[in-house]
């Protein structure tokens, strides 16, 4: 029997505990983005969570809302091919600068995360109008 080795070729190899975390953990939402004349409401359903486990992040123009299920371990607990149904969810979305983040408010219902994000007011709509006569 006849092996042919080539002694220049690395080895290739790739471990599963090498390789860093990424967004492939999580999974990205259903979502709806509306705008409406003083904000946007962004609707993202994420079945299966509950509102401990929502975490909505701001990074300059970007939210990222990241929403955790409850997971559940069963004692008789097997593999089933299920572990991609059981992740979380990760939504990033760019909207810009134009927006009172720190006035957000969200609510969740039956998995329904409903986020209403007030626009800023710009400057000059905030100076009083003088009259000079």
């Amino acid at each position: 029997m006849h092996t042919i080795i080539h002694p220049l070729r690395p080895a290739l190899r790739t471990r599963r505990a090498d390789v860093p975390p990424s967004v492939a953990e999580h999974r990205k939402p259903c979502y709806d983005c509306r705008e409406q004349p003083d904000a946007v409401k962004l609707t993202v359903y994420v079945p299966g969570v509950e509102a401990a486990g929502v975490e909505i992040e701001v990074r300059g123009p970007d939210v990222v809302v990241t929403a955790r299920k409850v997971h559940f371990v069963r004692v008789n607990w097997q593999a089933l091919h299920l572990e991609s149904a059981q992740r979380d969810y990760q939504l990033r979305l760019r909207l810009g600068h134009g927006f009172d983040y720190g006035a957000l408010q969200a609510e969740i219902h039956s998995g329904i995360l409903t986020i209403v994000i007030p626009k800023r007011v710009p400057h000059a709509a905030v100076l009083p109008v003088r009259r000079v006569a």
